[in-house]
């Protein structure tokens, strides 16, 4: 059974600003709540099939998740993998994908989360879990918007 959840943002500047944004990992840390820090796990230009370990601060521990990059159309679409076996909720995948469309001069953000996955106790809160993920997700693109506005 999956999850879908959808958060939709207009932001304040061109797509293309706005997709580099998302993909921005040295900028994260500029915008995103809770974060730690984001470990690369490869090397060079973002693409298909990087890979990061990233860490925020969540109810007063430490959490980390792997992402990966699974398809890139740059300047409209980012889908993002995050494999939860390799990270803390240890079950679980989630697959957040981005599409960004030009508003007039603004960009509108779509993102479409998926979760996939889930087992026991977790697939009976699965419902309640798409909210928390849905309003964390809601916050993040806030956080991107108030930054690339500025």
């Amino acid at each position: 059974m999956s999850i879908h959840f959808e958060v939709k943002r207009t932001i304040d500047a061109p797509i293309e600003e706005t997709y580099k944004g998302l993909l921005d990992l040295d900028a994260a840390k500029n915008w995103m709540q809770g974060l730690v820090r984001i470990e690369r796990l490869d090397v060079g230009p973002m693409r298909v099939g990087s890979e990061w370990k990233e860490t925020r601060k969540m109810y007063g521990k430490e959490a980390s998740e792997h992402f990966e990059v699974v398809e890139m159309n740059e300047p409209n679409k980012i889908v993002l993998r995050c494999d939860g076996t390799k990270g803390t909720t240890g079950k679980g995948e989630y697959v957040f994908a981005y599409t960004i469309v030009p508003a007039g001069s603004q960009s509108e953000v779509t993102l479409n989360g998926e979760i996939n996955g889930l087992t026991g106790v977790l697939k009976l809160f699965g419902k309640m879990m798409a909210g928390t993920f849905k309003k964390a997700c809601a916050k993040d693109l806030d956080s991107l918007k108030h930054y690339l506005e500025k």
